[in-house]
């Protein structure tokens, strides 16, 4: 099978933009309906892995509501297809920014994305979704050399 690596990429990253778009107005149902039923997802609060589309709803009820992202700065953004073009590996580095007192911009910690996208009946849903901290000043701090 034959694929277009440069199409799939584009199609991934336009997702990834819409998503995060909704996602900085504070409307986190973008992820929830880009990701599968089926989804896995990993981030710096949850204890465990969170399995299906659901759990992963009332996550985000729980903790990722009301803050509004004034700006956002993605790094480094990489799209690995597979052989057959049915999955894609999305990975990236995000930088958001919440208004601070006075109007200025307050950077939040740098975040490390990773996202499986699973490519079912022409449409790209995302599989797996992993968030973590980059550098996080709490770890760093506690690292040895």
């Amino acid at each position: 099978m034959t694929h277009d690596v440069d199409k799939i990429t584009e199609a991934i990253l336009a997702i990834e933009d819409a998503i995060n778009v909704r996602w900085n107005n504070g409307d986190y149902m973008g992820f929830i309906q880009a990701y599968g039923e089926d989804v896995t997802y990993f981030d710096p609060l949850t204890e465990r892995c969170l399995v299906g589309r659901q759990a992963v709803k009332e996550h985000f009820g729980k903790y990722f509501t009301g803050a509004i992202v004034v700006r956002r700065e993605l790094f480094d953004p990489r799209v690995m297809v597979n052989d057959s073009g049915d999955t894609a590996i999305l990975t990236y580095n995000l930088q958001n920014y919440l208004a601070g007192k006075d109007g200025e911009l307050q950077p939040i910690p740098l975040w490390n994305c990773t996202q499986v996208y699973r490519l079912a009946d022409g449409k790209w849903n995302i599989a797996h979704n992993h968030w973590s901290f980059a550098r996080h000043p709490g770890v760093i701090g506690n690292a040895s050399a």
